[in-house]
């Protein structure tokens, strides 16, 4: 039995044997292997989003329900249950302190671009709340803290692997242009296209290998990177239609965020992704098993 993922939890190293049971007896057919293997692949994405899964649900919720003459403001409300949950998570061991880090570093990171942004009228939020900085509420970091979140957490239990991994340097040094442009393109010219060439050019020989179950399976890391930016900008349209902020063009009726916006998420997952991978080095595939695309057999004929 190799190692588990789960060992990264201790509140999940109790299922890490019935689990593997399981696997061993859905193996037994490859209809059910598939099945399983799809499965597991949403259990893992749904852990991975543990944090992430709460702030969405925490907006809806809120919107729906919060009362409108509440004493406590609903931003203020938002900041108290994401800190509630933050230390809840720690305390019961379902959250690791590399991840709480890079919670801490990406909510800092988020709240002084907010600042800009909002004073630069890029977005508002419509709501009035006691703790705030100008006119960003304070839990607004915690949204971006669910990015880094989410990486940090799907890189161990995907058991993340790379093919030609651009280096520190490069992804430090393409991390502080993207953030910088992000505020000087509202005074000198918008070197965003140029920031996605460089990122092409950073990215474009990268492979990632992933461990759902007993293999590993492998895509370009770009189009990884894409896939995460579209499930960010579906959140995007929650957070707007929940009235958590709002863009200009949304002050008077909500309509869907403009898909020009996807390709800032893209850029601002740039940003996380490196703050993660300075938390969790790298790994090259340098076993053969993980280099190669199984389909699983090896690992059925050693169990």
């Amino acid at each position: 039995m190799r190692a588990s993922a789960a060992a990264n939890w201790p509140p999940l190293r109790r299922f890490i044997v019935g689990e593997w049971r399981l696997g061993r007896f859905m193996a037994r057919r490859r209809s059910t292997a598939w099945l399983y293997e799809f499965l597991r692949f949403g259990v893992k994405q749904g852990w991975a989003c543990l944090f992430g899964g709460f702030a969405v649900a925490s907006m809806i919720a809120t919107y729906r329900l919060y009362p409108a003459n509440a004493p406590l403001a609903r931003y203020d409300f938002l900041l108290l249950c994401m800190i509630a949950v933050q230390l809840a998570l720690l305390a019961s061991r379902l959250e690791t302190v590399d991840e709480a880090k890079v919670i801490v570093i990406y909510h800092v990171v988020g709240t002084v671009m907010e600042i800009f942004k909002t004073s630069m009228g890029s977005w508002i939020y419509p709501e009035p709340s006691l703790f705030r900085i100008g006119g960003v509420p304070l839990f607004t970091g915690f949204m971006y803290s669910c990015i880094g979140s989410y990486l940090c957490r799907a890189w161990r239990l995907f058991d993340f692997r790379f093919e030609r991994h651009p280096s520190r340097s490069a992804l430090i040094a393409l991390s502080i242009a993207i953030y910088l442009n992000f505020f000087a393109h509202h005074f000198v010219v918008d070197l965003r296209v140029l920031l996605f060439v460089v990122a092409a050019l950073v990215f474009g020989r990268t492979t990632i290998y992933f461990k759902v179950w007993a293999d590993y399976r492998s895509m370009p890391l770009p189009l990884g990177l894409v896939l995460v930016s579209s499930f960010i900008w579906f959140a995007e349209n929650i957070g707007t239609y929940t009235r958590i902020w709002l863009y200009p063009s949304q002050q008077h009726a909500w309509a869907l965020v403009s898909p020009a916006k996807f390709g800032s998420w893209f850029l601002l997952l740039i940003i996380s992704y490196t703050l993660v991978s300075l938390v969790n080095a790298p790994r090259a595939t340098l076993e053969p098993e993980v280099a190669k695309v199984a389909s699983g057999e090896a690992e059925r004929q050693a169990a």
